[in-house]
């Protein structure tokens, strides 16, 4: 990939003479002036290849095609191809064989001539590693709705799924809100199989090392596990006995899916907030013959194009929006900054009006009796409010004003109590969503079919407990701290589920036991403060690649970026380390690394949807962290405090 800031980096880096104070300054003012006249903050959230490839697809499967909007996606995809021929999850990432066979495909919807040399290279580099009938379940789905493969190269995947009842082994609220959210429509796509209009008749023959009608497209056992291999000759068995299903319940589920779809709709904000349930569910629409002036039609039609970012000569399409997240993450580096209380105000009263108090949603599946109090991660997503982003908001509130926000953040914390998981964690989305023999079904090859508890979600809990005054003896800290005792990795990180990685996620557990009164000189702290300080790069900073996810490249590191190098020193700064060594080498790293005001350069991903096959680059990531880190730093090196007081 390349480098893909509207702004250039400054060509000089900062002189280590440059002042804290100065910068603080000037990132804080920057942040000001890109904030909405109603308080919040948005910044593009980046996924890869993919989500761009998709948009174009559903253009061509609707046969509604945008010469102009695909031309600008199409110019992203020329940028983004790596120098294997292919496109990578992430930014300098290997080749990933469906993101590629997906960019290829809508590359060649575009017009694209495919004797162009960066046609002819990403065929080669795809053919070479044994052509698009490697690719994954969810592209093999896309390429028989092109009818560019047949039905049986996916696994058997019936709508009647919809019908079983809640004690069946799978169940809808048994999987997480994302699968639930994407399978819904898809299932609805899979019983009526529609073929797409691909008004310019393009396949991807050549992709496939024989014919793909000739190919046999065997099923990955996604787990290795031997109840894979019995599910996979299940699926063997349902192919032959798929004629025998009735229609009339066919008919049934299809209804039940559709009420799912329609009740959740989310208006222009579409399904789930997130692009693949939001493109599924226009799909289903047409193929069930919805005409393009429908009422729900027009509004998951406007919610996609929702997502999209244009850059002049090219853009690229979000996977979701990320305003509630950047509002609360920014307004905690504001207050740090010391930035004036309007500006915080204004924010903290924009989310007071997303706050969730009268939708019950999917979560209650698995807790009936508690009342809704969250937010959501987008700007409306009423039936999937965040665990995550709800700790952060509360946090941001009793700091600025814990009276004005009572209400809200007593519904709040009555929520995120009733969300605790029976082993003491926090999901992001759903309790005890840990169905893990679901995992082996072969339809999961994309490995995120559930929301467990992690240990970056819990902590954040732990904090905004901590901060409210919980103290470790109250029964639902004790148990969430324990939870976290025992997630600790062998070496003394905690693994990052949402962002990159064991640096994200040590960082959150640090923050919630210095907020929870932890002794900090323990031996499990400070080994966590040991691997911390070991893994410091020669220039100051920390940095992790997105290749972490996979345990025999943990330890891969690229380069050091802001982001992460600030959750580090966040960490350390937790643990009481404010004037250790480390701390003053990352201290120097953030204030000599180039930026344009405060906007630190960063090209690597930082974030992660799902490991190992969904990654993701939060924009504003490297503007609020680094002000965030240098606000704190320069407070402790002033104040009397040798930790932070508060829960982040």
């Amino acid at each position: 990939m390349t480098y893909r800031h509207t702004k250039a980096a400054n060509d000089e880096a900062t002189s280590p003479e440059s002042s804290l104070d100065a910068i603080i300054a000037e990132a804080t003012g920057d942040l000001t002036s890109r904030q909405k006249e109603d308080g919040h903050w948005v910044f593009e959230l980046e996924a890869d290849a993919t989500i761009p490839s998709e948009y174009i697809l559903l253009n061509h499967f609707l046969g509604t095609i945008d010469d102009k909007i695909e031309g600008k996606l199409a110019e992203y995809l020329r940028r983004t191809q790596g120098g294997h021929g292919g496109w990578p999850l992430y930014h300098d990432g290997e080749l990933d064989m469906s993101a590629s066979v997906k960019a290829y495909l809508a590359l060649k919807l575009t017009g694209e001539d495919i004797e162009a040399p960066h046609m002819v290279h990403a065929r080669n580099a795809i053919v070479d590693r044994g052509g698009a009938a490697k690719s994954n379940v969810f592209t093999r789905i896309t390429m028989a709705l092109f009818g560019l493969v047949p039905w049986r190269a996916t696994p058997v995947i019936r709508v009647e799924a919809m019908l079983l009842p809640k004690f069946s082994p799978f169940h809808i609220d048994k999987i997480s809100y994302w699968s639930r959210t994407v399978m819904v429509p898809l299932l609805v796509l899979a019983a009526l199989k529609p073929v797409a209009r691909n008004p310019r008749g393009v396949d991807i023959r050549e992709l496939f090392l024989v014919p793909p009608e000739q190919e046999k497209f065997p099923l990955a056992n996604p787990t290795g596990h031997w109840m894979g291999s019995l599910l996979l000759g299940l699926n063997r068995v349902a192919r032959i006995i798929e004629p025998l299903f009735p229609n009339f319940l066919k008919r049934r589920a299809i209804n039940k899916a559709m009420t799912f779809v329609r009740e959740r709709l989310n208006g222009e904000d579409g399904l789930g907030g997130i692009f693949p349930a939001m493109a599924n569910s226009l799909m289903a629409f047409d193929a069930l013959g919805y005409s393009s002036d429908h009422p729900d039609y027009i509004a998951a039609r406007k919610a996609i194009d929702g997502l999209l970012v244009d850059n002049g000569d090219w853009g690229y399409c979000q996977p979701c929006l990320s305003p509630v997240w950047d509002t609360g993450l920014i307004a905690h580096a504001m207050m740090e900054a010391g930035a004036d209380k309007p500006i915080v105000d204004n924010a903290l009263d924009w989310l007071c009006g997303r706050q969730i108090l009268d939708v019950r949603g999917d979560w209650i599946a698995a807790r009936p009796n508690i009342r809704p109090g969250g937010w959501a991660f987008q700007y409306w997503n009423d039936y999937y409010p965040d665990v995550d982003d709800t700790a952060v908001v509360v946090m941001a509130m009793q700091r600025d004003d814990p009276d004005a926000y009572k209400e809200q953040i007593e519904r709040a914390v009555e929520w995120v109590i009733g969300m605790q998981s029976d082993n003491g964690g926090w999901g992001a989305f759903d309790a005890n969503n840990d169905y893990a023999f679901l995992q082996h079904i072969p339809f999961a090859d994309h490995g995120a079919l559930l929301d467990p508890p992690t240990a970056d979600v819990s902590a954040r809990c732990i904090s905004m407990l901590a901060q409210l005054g919980y103290d470790s003896g109250h029964k639902v800290m004790a148990h969430g701290l324990e939870y976290l005792r025992r997630e600790q990795e062998r070496d003394g990180s905690w693994f990052g589920r949402w962002g990159n990685n064991y640096v994200y996620g040590t960082w959150s557990v640090l923050c919630a036991l210095n907020a929870a009164g932890e002794d900090m000189s323990a031996d499990y702290v400070q080994r966590a403060v040991k691997w911390l300080k070991s893994r410091q790069r020669e220039d100051g900073g920390w940095g992790e690649d997105c290749a972490s996810y996979w345990q025999h490249r943990r330890d891969l590191v690229k380069e050091s970026t802001p982001s992460q190098t600030s959750w580090a020193l966040l960490g350390l700064m937790a643990a009481g380390e404010v004037d250790c060594e480390e701390v003053e080498k990352g201290i120097a790293y953030l204030l000599d690394a180039p930026r344009e005001g405060g906007d630190w350069f960063e090209e690597m991903f930082n974030a992660v949807g799902f490991p190992r096959i969904f990654y993701l680059r939060y924009h504003g990531y490297s503007w609020y962290f680094p002000l965030w880190t240098l606000a704190r730093y320069r407070n402790l090196k002033q104040g009397d405090e040798s930790r932070p007081k508060f829960g982040l």
